[in-house]
């Protein structure tokens, strides 16, 4: 454990930013398997952090590209960020920081290559966004984000790796519907280190899709291509209309 708390701080340095309270970056580097093979109940994973580094991340995103992009709309806008925030550009941002060296994870999910998986790194580094923000606010949080996405957001606005399901449904119901997919977690199941979700997609009431996946990313790009699948057999998406599922996953 010292050893780890050596880890901590180096990687705080990793990150050049220094904590107010430290315990927060070590709950943002704490995977879920790790507390469920070593329990204790004065320590919490880094999940509530990850959901709350997902909201603060897509602000300060939007942020960084209104500040940057004053005369574009409100769709080009979204499209964008789109082609930013997505698992495979989190996860590559999260191993340029190094954030796999540094997180705590059970056994299972050591052995299964978890620092590597695309969805523990994109999590983590929400987790980590998250923690800046409850450590000292927006302002610091923007910082950070600003310090290390804006290297690689030129490639990725401009020449983006894939247009994934979720961007193209995000775009496809706001345009017809003028409403955002919601997607829910329905079930969970398996060991931690092969866990297993279920995800619902619906589009108001027009359509319900389920998907599955080995992370909560994943399942919810399965529930979008089968959306997008019965869209395009109803004829309400083109024919000739092409996405695809993200690599990495």
């Amino acid at each position: 454990m010292d050893d780890h708390r050596e880890r901590v701080h180096e990687f705080e340095t990793t990150l050049g930013y220094a904590f107010e309270h430290i315990e927060l970056l070590y709950q943002a580097l704490t995977h879920r398997s790790y507390l469920n093979e070593n329990p204790d109940p004065e320590k919490e994973d880094n999940e509530r952090l990850e959901f709350l580094g997902d909201a603060v991340l897509d602000l300060c995103i939007s942020d960084i590209l209104m500040r940057n992009f004053p005369d574009y709309s409100e769709g080009h806008l979204s499209k964008m960020r789109a082609a930013i925030v997505n698992e495979q550009h989190l996860a590559e941002v999260a191993r340029h920081a190094r954030i796999g060296e540094f997180i705590m994870l059970g056994r299972g999910e050591e052995m299964s290559g978890g620092r590597a998986k695309n969805s523990i790194l994109s999590n983590s580094l929400e987790a980590v966004v998250g923690a800046i923000y409850m450590d000292r606010g927006f302002d610091p949080a923007l910082d950070y984000i600003r310090r290390t996405f804006e290297p690689f957001m030129d490639r990725w606005v401009r020449h983006p790796v894939y247009k994934d399901y979720k961007t193209y449904l995000q775009e496809f119901s706001q345009n017809r519907y003028k409403t955002m997919p919601k997607y829910t977690l329905v079930h969970e199941h398996g060991p931690d280190h092969e866990k297993i979700f279920h995800i619902r997609l619906t589009i108001s009431d027009v359509l319900t899709a389920i998907g599955v996946g080995k992370s909560k990313k994943e399942a919810e790009q399965r529930a979008a291509k089968m959306a997008f699948e019965e869209l395009r057999e109803s004829g309400l998406i083109p024919e000739k209309a092409e996405s695809r599922e993200p690599e990495g996953q």
